[in-house]
């Protein structure tokens, strides 16, 4: 449950599990922002299928149309605005609940709290693996790999250039062969 998209998300995985084929997919030039971190998303295309709540008893069916993305989720769809405005459904984060009226009273759907705690466990490792790409991406574009191969050079071909005259001073109290220190001539050795 997402009430703040504006669109019913459907995953490609999701689709394929449910013996759908991609050819039922209708256009779509749809993108959006905020599902990968830090990237625009592309809709594969649309499919509108049936989505019932409830039981045998009272129970609600309605279409929905679904854009299909092709990423990794700990979901399986995300059910939007358009799915609340279409069944008249009220979400409650705290409880885990979905209430909708129904043709013989009131349908609640309960979530199960190790579930969802166990998806966001999951989007969180794949967010960060994403964001992770992404990061190596950049740096790749941005890094000359030349770069990469200064440390390996020898201390001796060091940059820095002393402005001025410098002396050797052991500064190491017990270990005569300890490496000196340069210090400038005009510094007290001690």
């Amino acid at each position: 449950m997402d009430d703040g998209s504006g669109l019913n998300i459907l995953y490609a995985e999701t689709l394929k599990g449910m013996g759908i084929p991609m050819s039922k997919l209708s256009e779509s030039n749809m993108s959006f922002h905020g599902v990968i971190p830090g990237k625009k998303a592309e809709s594969l295309g649309q499919i509108t299928l049936d989505v019932i709540f409830g039981d045998s008893k009272n129970y609600r069916k309605e279409k929905l149309t679904f854009e299909v993305v092709d990423f990794q989720s700990a979901y399986h769809a995300i059910l939007g605005k358009p799915t609340y405005a279409r069944f008249m459904a009220r979400p409650c984060y705290v409880y885990l609940k979905l209430t909708m009226p129904g043709p013989r009273g009131v349908i609640t759907v309960t979530g199960n709290r190790q579930k969802a705690e166990e998806c966001l466990q999951k989007g969180s490792k794949i967010a960060d693996e994403q964001m992770a790409a992404v990061e190596m991406q950049e740096y790749q574009k941005n890094v000359d790999p030349s770069e990469l191969l200064w440390a390996k050079k020898p201390t001796s071909e060091s940059a820095f250039q002393s402005s001025g005259q410098t002396k050797s001073v052991h500064i190491h109290p017990t270990d005569p062969n300890a490496a000196p220190t340069h210090i400038s001539t005009m510094l007290d050795s001690k």
